[in-house]
């Protein structure tokens, strides 16, 4: 089936999150998280080498909505279920839907790490793969000293496969990285 005709759910809840698709209009929320994590993100995203204005962010939520309808990546918002605040970035990127497989990727506003949010959304994400999109492996992608990431997906049992050595940059693209990889399949 042409994965443009697939339907999936749009919004994942857990006890304290509310996880959904982008929609036109998230861009201040997200661009107010990336500004007060800026320190932390700048070190391990190439996106946010320059601090980018809310025009730039509402941009990029625009196309995250585009991409949910056409498939190609599923970017998901995360927001506290009890205050609406936004919370995390996450989301299935890299889909082949022949195989089919997903990435999870992440970040998350630095003033609500620490928490357990970030564990409880890759875990729910990683359900939701699984029964909702029906994949057969979902792999998690990250710098080896990313030490705050690589444990999200340990904690969750994904199985570490391995590192690949030299095969990345740096954020600020000045240094060759190592990158691990992790995975759950069924």
């Amino acid at each position: 089936m042409n994965p443009i005709l697939r339907d999936f759910k749009p919004t994942i809840e857990t006890d304290r999150l509310l996880i959904r698709k982008p929609e036109v209009g998230d861009g201040k929320a997200v661009n107010d998280a990336i500004k007060a994590s800026l320190p932390e993100l700048k070190a391990w995203m190439p996106w946010v080498q320059e601090v980018p204005t809310p025009e730039d962010t509402e941009e990029n939520i625009r196309e995250s909505v585009a991409n949910w309808i056409n498939r190609t990546n599923l970017r998901m918002l995360v927001f506290h279920k009890d205050t609406g605040e936004f919370i995390a970035s996450s989301g299935f990127h890299a889909i082949n839907w022949d195989i089919p497989k997903v990435e999870i990727g992440y970040w998350m506003d630095t003033r609500y790490t620490g928490q357990g949010y970030m564990t409880e959304v890759v875990d729910a994400l990683t359900a939701y793969a699984f029964k909702e999109l029906g994949v057969k492996r979902v792999q998690i992608l990250c710098d080896e000293d990313n030490k705050a990431s690589r444990a999200v997906p340990e904690r969750v049992g994904y199985q570490l496969e391995g590192i690949h050595y030299c095969d990345s940059l740096s954020a600020d693209r000045k240094m060759v990285r190592n990158t691990v990889y992790y995975s759950k399949t069924r």
